[in-house]
């Protein structure tokens, strides 16, 4: 059969289209499966937090040549002496967190800017602090590609915070820092609540939660970790 000009040209483009959809629908069914069998079955319930990692594509958050492992369960390695950690362990960390969609966010340790993501289908805000200028620049091109306008990317020493935008109703600590740093309980929202790794590398870590009240902080551990350390600046 003879093809005119035009039909050849359609044909051509439904080619060149065709493997790129295809990709796009086998990450989609990956992450599917990613949530049904490493996270709800996990125990991880909150259904905006199972949404949100539905949603989020995880294999725009890691480097090209590890994308056909972005749903596995396992963290990443993202460069840098950085990770991206596990799937569960966000989702974990993410409804430990309790956001509501009129808080306010603070992230320390912006990594690949997935964790950012995924917080910012959940609230009003969020801000994220990378020490790793190249990382802090990645992540921030990213996720303004990828219409994440509510995240608001910042290169810097994450042990202080972000002062000025300061107080907020959540903090979450994506990197392990020896102790708690005192920066963050003061910049945390009476009634607020953080989510941190707690213990130096070589150390045995555990999940912390802390929930500030009016007259002081009430802190509990979780589950055992294992996080990259909490870097600070010179």
């Amino acid at each position: 059969m003879r093809r005119g000009p035009l039909c050849a040209a359609a044909l051509a483009m439904l080619m060149a289209c065709t493997p790129i959809a295809q990709n796009g629908n086998d990450f989609r069914q990956r992450r599917l499966d990613m949530v049904e069998r490493q996270i709800r079955q996990r125990g991880v319930v909150d259904a905006r937090v199972l949404d949100a990692m539905r949603t989020v594509p995880r294999e725009r958050f890691v480097p090209a040549n590890a994308s056909s492992s972005a749903y596995d369960d396992t963290p990443l390695a993202i460069g840098l002496g950085q990770t991206i950690s596990q799937p569960y362990i966000v989702a974990y960390m993410t409804e430990a967190l309790e956001v509501s969609a009129a808080h306010r966010v603070l992230e320390i340790g912006t990594g690949s800017g997935y964790q950012a993501a995924v917080l910012s289908t959940l609230a009003r805000e969020v801000y994220t602090i990378e020490i790793v200028p190249e990382l802090a620049r990645r992540a921030a091109t990213l996720l303004r590609e990828l219409g994440y306008a509510n995240v608001h990317v910042r290169e810097g020493d994450g042990f202080a915070g972000w002062p000025e935008r300061a107080p907020f109703d959540r903090i979450m600590v994506t990197a392990a820092p020896d102790e708690i740093p005192k920066p963050l309980i003061e910049q945390l929202a009476t009634g607020g609540r953080l989510v941190i790794p707690v213990g130096g590398q070589g150390r045995e870590q555990w999940m912390t939660i802390v929930e500030k009240t009016g007259i002081g902080t009430v802190q509990r551990r979780t589950i055992p970790v294992q996080f990259v350390p909490f870097t600070r600046g010179k």
